[in-house]
């Protein structure tokens, strides 16, 4: 990445960590294959599972509980399933509740038919209804399968936190299976398995400084397991067949690692700069408008309207000042279009808005450089509204 350039969207993608890349550089000289007996592959699980145990301590899980994917969205879509098993007998999952402001992993229900997934709505500031989450349990027929429930700790796009203990109460009450996507909240956001009360975790690699290509699903236990979505060798435990990448896994152990021992650090850090950049928009745009500031966010994450300004037309803008920031979420191959998480709040989902998230490498300055990035487009703004006004 150019050192010209101003990266602002650690909500896309992290960049690799040091400590994430020698892992990798590490693993990239063991040739076993993981599942081999001889010294070589020994030499391989254990760096595995090494990084299993980093990422269950940065979850509160146990390392049993760790399957690694290739991803948060191959962990969804092994969860998010009507076939469980609990030991060795049958489990169906007969419905699945998912919130509206999801990541698409989520919102297209895995490997439910459209017709047994329901969306659960949101407030205006992007909080879950719990009211109509229990209606929904309430209405569910147990007698064909359990209910499951599936909610983001933090979306994607606005970095609104979800009260995840109190919809984990709600869903103990009804006997539903609860998802939580930590995807967002990891590094972030203490994460306590057994304490939020959830049944599993998502987790993404790249999300947290370690390497795309690799993720996680976290099981609070191994008693009622979701059927395998990759059938085949049997590694994972069964749960997830195919040789494991060692080097990507290393990475995001490493990551994983990193992200727990200076959480306190950088949830401070990055609070102090976000509220600069937040202050130095309010200064700017008096019609700014920033979503679900009256709600718990994530410390690095601002998601911003400017009426009259489109999200993809500010997106270029920034891009050709150098800055990196996403018109919402970038998790549709690059597809620009009206926000799923600004409609399901009532909000203008046409104008859409600039998510602007930071991350371990941001500073003071780079805030201050955005500022004068965005005061330079919200003039222009400014100008072509006037210019309207003054035609009509």
């Amino acid at each position: 990445m150019s050192k010209s350039r101003l990266y602002m969207d650690y909500n896309a993608t992290a960049p690799l960590l040091p400590a994430a890349r020698s892992a990798m550089d590490a693993a990239l000289d063991l040739v076993g294959n993981p599942s081999s007996v001889h010294a070589e592959g020994r030499a391989a699980r254990a760096l595995i599972d090494k990084a299993r145990r980093q990422v269950a301590q940065l979850t509160g899980a146990s390392s049993g509980g760790v399957i690694f994917t290739s991803g948060a969205t191959e962990a969804a879509a092994t969860v998010l399933t009507p076939q469980f098993k609990m030991g060795r007998s049958d489990l169906r999952i007969a419905h699945l509740h998912v919130l509206a402001t999801e990541h698409p992993c989520m919102l297209c229900g895995g490997r439910f038919s459209p017709d047994c997934v329901t969306r659960v709505p949101v407030d205006g500031e992007g909080i879950v209804d719990l009211d109509d989450l229990a209606r929904q349990l309430r209405a569910h027929d147990r007698s064909t399968g359990l209910a499951m429930v599936a909610i983001q700790f933090a979306n994607n796009e606005t970095g609104v936190v979800q009260p995840i203990k109190e919809t984990a109460a709600i869903a103990k009450e009804h006997g539903a299976i609860l998802v939580v996507d930590a995807v967002q909240a990891a590094g972030r956001l203490t994460i306590d398995i057994e304490a939020l009360g959830a049944d599993f975790l998502l987790l993404s690699s790249h999300k947290i400084g370690g390497p795309k290509g690799a993720g996680a699903l976290i099981c609070a236990g191994e008693i009622m397991m979701p059927s395998p979505l990759i059938p085949g060798g049997g590694q994972e435990k069964g749960h997830r067949s195919g040789t494991e990448n060692p080097a990507a896994i290393a990475g995001f152990g490493a990551a994983a690692a990193l992200a727990l021992n200076e959480l306190d650090e950088n949830a401070r850090r990055l609070a102090e700069l976000r509220d600069s950049l937040e202050a130095g928009i309010r200064a700017g745009a008096a019609d700014y408008v920033i979503h679900g500031a009256d709600s718990p966010r994530l410390a690095n994450t601002t998601f911003f309207s400017l009426p009259g300004l489109k999200a993809e037309t500010a997106q270029i803008a920034f891009d050709l000042e150098g800055v990196a920031v996403s018109a919402g979420s970038a998790c549709s191959s690059g597809k620009v279009g009206p926000s799923h998480v600004l409609q399901a709040m009532g909000k203008d989902a046409n104008l859409g808005g600039i998510r602007v998230s930071i991350g371990h490498a941001t500073t003071a300055e780079d805030v201050d450089r955005f500022l004068t990035v965005f005061d330079k487009i919200n003039a222009k703004r400014e100008k072509n509204t006037q210019e309207k006004g003054a035609l009509v």
